[in-house]
């Protein structure tokens, strides 16, 4: 397909103003953990890295980065193995309400954040009877980390199909080894980036988290929220929020170069 010059143009400008509207305020947070203004005056009357050694000496940043580490963590690793498991599930056998089973698996990350926190946290406090703490945030992360591996899984099963696993079992391998040797190294690139995504999804997650933490847990995200509007601590978020933003184009990259493509699916079989 061929445009104009107008047209390539245009489509080139609305790009450039695409990317300052999304960009343009995350450059912002990385010039304002340099400011030497608590108030962050514009234009910066001059720039500093005292906010840098305050963040890495900040007790309360460091404790909340471990537990939204753990947390991201654990989650992941239950996603990976609970949504493997679903995907395989809906995508090489035929049963009964299959469709269905789908549906609810995707729902958790379509439904507004708000609501699936309330239901988790009754669900816990009224039904299961358990106090809010890292347990339940944990399981509650889980819930919609599970559904970007399922999806990530579920495509790629879909591309493959199964005439390599009728292969192996043809020549007498049992389903477990078919597994192991077969599908795993076959999904291994598409499972790593739906715990890449996953890991980030939980790492960040505030409206969830809010809700089924209780007092007693803080995650990051949480840590930001309550100091962002104290004189003290705002800038001290700026640098913690510029290190984030840095540190996060590793994952999403790697997770964009691993996610379905045909030179990872060769290699694999």
């Amino acid at each position: 397909m061929s445009f104009s010059r107008l047209t390539r143009a245009l489509l080139g400008v609305f790009s450039v103003l695409a990317l300052l509207f999304v960009y343009a305020p995350l450059a912002l947070v990385l010039l304002n953990s340099f400011n030497t203004s608590r108030t962050f005056a514009w234009p910066p009357p001059d720039l500093t890295t005292k906010w840098w050694s305050a963040a890495a000496s900040s007790s309360g940043a460091r404790s909340a980065i471990i537990v939204s580490l753990e947390v991201a963590a654990i989650a992941t690793a239950i996603a990976l193995v609970l949504g493997t498991m679903a995907a395989l599930a809906l995508q090489r056998f035929q049963f009964f309400g299959r469709d269905t089973v789908s549906l609810l698996i995707i729902l958790p990350i379509a439904l507004p954040g708000v609501v699936t926190g309330i239901a988790l946290a009754n669900a816990f406090l009224t039904m299961v009877g358990i106090r809010l703490g890292f347990f339940t945030l944990v399981v509650s992360h889980a819930t919609f980390c599970i559904v970007t591996v399922f999806n990530n899984a579920v495509a790629r099963l879909r591309r493959l199909g199964g005439n390599l696993e009728e292969a192996s079992m043809d020549l007498g391998a049992g389903t477990f080894m078919t597994f192991r040797l077969v599908t795993l190294p076959m999904l291994r690139s598409a499972l790593l980036a739906g715990g890449l995504l996953s890991f980030a999804l939980s790492f960040d997650e505030i409206i969830v988290t809010t809700f089924t933490a209780g007092s007693g847990v803080q995650t990051l995200p949480i840590w930001i929220y309550q100091n962002l509007f104290r004189p003290n601590q705002a800038p001290v978020v700026n640098v913690v929020a510029a290190a984030l933003i840095v540190l996060s184009i590793v994952p999403i990259w790697l997770a964009q170069k691993l996610a379905g493509t045909d030179e990872s699916v060769a290699a694999a079989r």
